[in-house]
């Protein structure tokens, strides 16, 4: 009995998701394709220049703004922010610092904080509770 692999592949939008690209800024033969897993470790070990381009230069999806901004992606559709963004167009951004992008970034840092102080608090109960009674 030979056992052969089935190869895994994802939809274009799954892999653009996974490169972290804008889908309909990629090249046709990409949007129209499907992506198996070796062609994905291969795009993101080598990445081709058009890759290279778009990560660079964007239009970057709302994950990669958010990101670049230090806001949450709710925290972008707060501030009007709906399409994708160029780098250039990010840079602006952060260059003009509009009051809502302050305000969005004064609310993730306050998230970050509490996330922190709550796992700070389960280890310590974790802790405690590792500890022998005598």
């Amino acid at each position: 009995m030979t056992s052969h692999q089935n190869t895994q592949t994802m939809k274009p939008a799954t892999a653009a998701k996974k490169l972290g690209v804008y889908l309909e800024a990629t090249p046709t033969e990409f949007q129209e394709g499907v992506v198996s897993r070796t062609e994905l470790n291969a795009l993101q070990a080598d990445p081709p220049e058009w890759l290279q381009e778009l990560r660079r230069n964007g239009p970057h999806p709302r994950p990669v703004v958010a990101a670049k901004l230090g806001v949450s992606i709710a925290g972008l559709a707060r501030g009007g922010i709906t399409e994708p963004l160029t780098t250039e167009q990010i840079d602006a951004l952060k260059r003009d610092l509009p009051e809502w992008l302050q305000k969005e970034r004064a609310t993730q840092a306050e998230v970050r904080k509490e996330a922190a102080r709550i796992k700070a608090q389960k280890a310590e109960r974790a802790e405690q509770a590792d500890r022998p009674r005598s």
